[in-house]
């Protein structure tokens, strides 16, 4: 044998080696926490990692892909930047996998070193007043969902729809607001789905009320987001008397206080001949939705804040007229199979990222992040802080794990159960063709791209070349 011989043998061993010791990551969710994970995982040279990120649906991304609204391409950017960690050669995304379904926490614990939960949070939080579930009044969360292009998402129907009420003063009633009172021309140029243009194109919305239970210097809303609304051409803005007594601006933060500038110039500004009008309407909150087969109007309660800084009604009652409510006051999680769940929260109990149970103990190799670990709360960009908070745990646990026992624990081949099972994962490669087919959808239409939201088509693009064929819609329904 030749010394090059010897040295190519030499490196292959180390190389070898090192691939033997690479700790293996499973990471349920490919939304932004979930990615931001990843990129943590990777982007560290402590210790040899894989990475394998799963997700029900056969595209990443997550909320950047179906709750950021389309005409917000700036803040969509972001998967760009996300797909970035798609590069390496240590993560593989895992679509069309039904955590708790295809694969059980169980099985996974078999197959990884580690767990990290990114389920999110797919709940919207209900207002529990007479008539909520009237046919008209539904979650902002499942509008999104529409005009987003989410293959699960139900059409919205917007027929003899005149007057809209969006309750709730954070951002998704600003986007949904935006929406239904934007020009719809200017969303041609968005990767809208052809079919939700065509809704938005027709329909009659010329009246849009955002509802909140207390004053403009308590909404949530991002200025930018508040100031890009309120500027929208040909619509008019109001804002209901009264709302702006009693604020103290030099109490105010800087986000709170330009928001406050923002609404006042807005009510001041005139639009002549304006194709619709945009109401910010606070201090109130809806006691009933009324209608007989429909919603026909909201009846709201005037608030006001008791000694103790709470929200109390105060008796006096309103009506509004309107044909559609969308609830926009928050988002919980829901339960994983398997896993401890504080339902008061609708959070993964966890310390910084670990998961322990409801009584506080640790449970080793599964950790937590995004909105299922904090809470709601946050813009995308807060999800990398806190992954990496979860990440600096994980690593530091797996590098107190001695090398030797975690070879003692032999390693499922996950890839080969699933396939026992008939269930074959969508690859990254797969969520390329699905994203070349969208830019060539999108040139039929004169766009950059146009969304494919159907079930069908997309678990038709998947299935070339996929042993068994693609899975049926139903499949994917559990």
């Amino acid at each position: 044998m030749t010394g090059s011989d010897s040295k190519v043998t030499a490196e292959g061993s180390e190389a070898e080696s090192s691939e033997a010791a690479a700790r293996r990551v499973a990471i349920v969710g490919a939304g932004p926490s979930g990615l931001f994970a990843a990129q943590a995982l990777l982007g560290q040279e402590e210790l040899p990692l894989e990475v394998d990120v799963f997700d029900r649906l056969p595209t990443p991304f997550g909320l950047v892909r179906y709750g950021v609204a389309p005409d917000h391409e700036s803040i969509k950017s972001v998967a760009q930047a996300l797909a970035r960690v798609f590069d390496s050669p240590k993560l593989r995304f895992r679509g069309l996998v039904q955590f708790g379904d295809d694969v059980t926490r169980e099985e996974l614990l078999a197959a990884y070193d580690a767990v990290i939960y990114a389920a999110g949070a797919s709940e919207d939080t209900r207002m529990n007043v007479p008539g909520e579930s009237l046919p008209g009044s539904r979650s902002a969360r499942e509008f999104v969902a529409w005009y987003c292009g989410h293959p699960d998402a139900t059409a919205q129907d917007l027929s003899g729809v005149t007057s809209a009420v969006a309750v709730g003063v954070g951002n998704v009633a600003l986007d949904v607001a935006r929406i239904l009172t934007r020009d719809p021309a200017e969303l041609e140029r968005t990767d809208m789905p052809q079919p939700v243009l065509d809704v938005l194109t027709t329909h009659t919305v010329a009246d849009v009320w955002v509802v909140g239970r207390r004053g403009p210097h308590h909404a949530s809303f991002t200025t930018k987001e508040l100031r890009e609304l309120c500027a929208l051409d040909g619509v008019q803005v109001t804002v209901d008397a009264g709302a702006f007594e009693g604020i103290d601006e030099a109490d105010l933060d800087r986000r709170t206080r330009a928001n406050v500038d923002v609404l006042r110039q807005a009510a001041t500004r005139v639009v002549p001949e304006a194709r619709c009008r945009l109401h910010f309407l606070f201090w109130r909150r809806p006691v009933a939705i009324e209608g007989d087969a429909c919603v026909r109007d909201v009846q709201l309660e005037r608030t006001a804040l008791d000694a103790q800084g709470r929200v109390v009604g105060t008796g006096d009652i309103s009506t509004l007229e309107a044909q559609l409510v969308l609830r926009a006051i928050g988002y919980r999680g829901v339960p994983l199979p398997g896993l401890p769940f504080d339902l008061e929260r609708g959070v993964i109990p966890n310390r910084e990222g670990r998961i322990t149970t409801e009584d506080g103990h640790p449970l080793p190799r599964e950790y937590v992040v995004g909105w299922i670990k904090r809470g709601p709360i946050g813009v995308i960009g807060t999800n990398k802080s806190d992954a990496a908070e979860t990440v600096r745990l994980l690593l530091a646990d797996l590098a107190d794990t001695p090398r030797d026992d975690a070879e003692d624990r032999a390693l499922l081949d996950l890839d080969r159960h699933l396939a026992e099972r008939g269930l074959h994962p969508t690859s990254y490669d797969d969520w390329r063709r699905i994203e070349a087919a969208e830019a060539t959808r999108g040139e039929g239409f004169g766009r950059a791209s146009t969304k494919i939201e159907a079930w069908a088509e997309l678990l038709d693009l998947v299935a070339l070349d996929r042993p068994g064929g693609p899975p049926t819609p139903a499949d994917r329904d559990g």
